[in-house]
């Protein structure tokens, strides 16, 4: 009985460490998050490393950026980004990065900053956002860049 002791400790020490992710709520107010996801601002070049890098953001798959031409394999499925900081807003552009279905319903852009309510999520993801709040903020900066 002894023996079966430390290894039960072991499993409901862990078992109550583990815990599913509290869901992320988003505030929205008038079909925008008016309000920094970190309570600070973002930080452009690290936003353009999110937005290039392909297993974060890999907003150049979909978009193309003129401004970003030397980089390679610009997308087509979604609008072109040059000049996005003058069609919204900094609290809109925080919004559509993080969960985009709020604003174009018939989007494939997927949701970079929610946790719950998606499908096709591999089991490992389940529960995770794809960005940080700090890398969507990141992003939110650079693409204010693009006027």
């Amino acid at each position: 009985m002894r023996s079966w002791l430390p290894a039960a400790c072991l499993y409901l020490l862990l078992a109550s460490t583990v815990q599913a992710d509290e869901p992320i709520v988003l505030t929205v107010v008038d079909g925008a998050l008016p309000k920094s996801l970190t309570g600070t601002a973002g930080n452009a070049d690290a936003g353009r490393k999110v937005f290039l890098t392909r297993t974060l953001g890999n907003c150049l798959a979909c978009h193309q950026v003129s401004s970003l031409k030397s980089e390679e394999f610009h997308g087509e499925l979604g609008p072109s980004l040059d000049g996005v900081a003058g069609r919204y807003t900094e609290a809109q552009l925080r919004l559509i990065v993080a969960d985009p279905k709020r604003v174009f319903d018939d989007t494939v852009m997927p949701a970079f900053y929610r946790n719950e309510g998606l499908s096709r999520v591999r089991p490992e993801f389940v529960g995770k956002p794809i960005l940080t709040a700090a890398q969507v903020e990141d992003v939110v900066v650079f693409l204010e860049t693009l006027k």
